[in-house]
């Protein structure tokens, strides 16, 4: 069978027979806020692991409409999205803290990606989108009063432009600045071309940056920066692969083919090329400015109502 390229946790789930069906240590809930479809995935423990390959953890998928916004009906869209990333950020924070004892009030952000590269450019452009105010406080902490999270954030590039691993940067400020969490924002990769801009996974499992299209870097996470790590991803990009098998699957199961004949099929007009190719939207820089507010403004959005004093 032909292993579709996925990084989001929603469509692992989906990817066995059934949704009803009930997968040892996996616990699923879909609930509909507006527009916006709000899945979660949780998975317990190492059973869950693996059978869905991803780490213990939640993944909590918003699906919505993409438009120009301006519609009224695509705004009320756009600001329950804000919500909701809102709402997911704060709940996940809320568990670090208990887990900890204690309040997180300093978030460290990076935007990670390539900028320059405008379906990778994600990370880098939420990044540009957030105020940064860790620098005031430690100016005029004892007489400016700060009521929410202290922030500070770094977009660290790619190893073509820096020669280091994303994690070695990462782990080098954590070290030095100590902040309570860690939240990184990066495009993914999807094995559905609807979902491409339309979809925002947000998990506390942290993130391996590249994974979806095969060029694995070291994973962030707790377990390798330090502290808890919460991931923003949007998928896109599509393996051209995925694409052409799901039209031959479709084609010709309908035609009573089965699966090991339709793979072989694939197998023999498709060619290494083809299967290392991405697909990304024609309006990918307009795509990835609407989402990339999104999240801007949903972050913002927590960091506002933290209150710290």
């Amino acid at each position: 069978m032909y292993e579709k390229r996925t990084d989001l946790a929603i469509e692992v789930r989906e990817s066995f027979p059934k949704d009803d069906v009930e997968i040892e240590g996996v616990l699923l809930q879909k609930e509909r806020c507006e527009e916006v479809w709000v899945t979660t995935v949780e998975i317990r423990n190492e059973s869950g692991a693996k059978y869905m390959k991803k780490p213990i953890g939640t993944y909590v998928t918003l699906e919505f409409p993409m438009g120009s916004y301006q519609t009224e009906e695509l705004k009320k869209s756009r600001e329950t999205v804000v919500l909701q990333i809102k709402r997911v950020i704060q709940k996940l924070i809320h568990q670090i803290e208990e887990d900890k004892g204690k309040k997180c009030p300093l978030l460290f952000i990076s935007g990670l990606g390539n900028r320059f590269a405008t379906p990778d450019a994600l990370g880098p452009y939420v990044l540009e989108n957030i105020t940064m105010n860790r620098h005031v406080k430690r100016e005029f902490g004892d007489v400016f009063d700060i009521k929410e999270s202290v922030l500070c954030g770094i977009a660290p590039g790619v190893m073509s432009q820096t020669g280091m691993e994303s994690r070695e940067i990462l782990k080098g400020i954590v070290e030095r600045v100590k902040p309570d969490v860690l939240l990184v924002i990066d495009s993914l990769a999807s094995r559905s071309v609807n979902r491409l801009c339309r979809t925002i996974q947000i998990t506390n499992t942290g993130i391996s940056p590249g994974a979806g299209i095969g060029n694995n870097r070291n994973k962030i996470n707790n377990e390798t920066i330090g502290v808890p790590v919460i991931a923003i991803g949007v998928p896109t990009v599509v393996d051209a692969g995925t694409i052409i098998y799901e039209a031959l699957e479709n084609a010709l199961s309908k035609e009573g083919y089965q699966e090991e004949e339709i793979f072989q099929f694939f197998q023999s007009i498709t060619s290494k090329e083809t299967k290392d190719l991405f697909v990304t939207p024609k309006d990918i820089d307009e795509e990835i400015r609407q989402v990339g507010m999104m999240i801007a403004e949903g972050v913002s959005a927590y960091t506002k109502d933290f209150g710290i004093n």
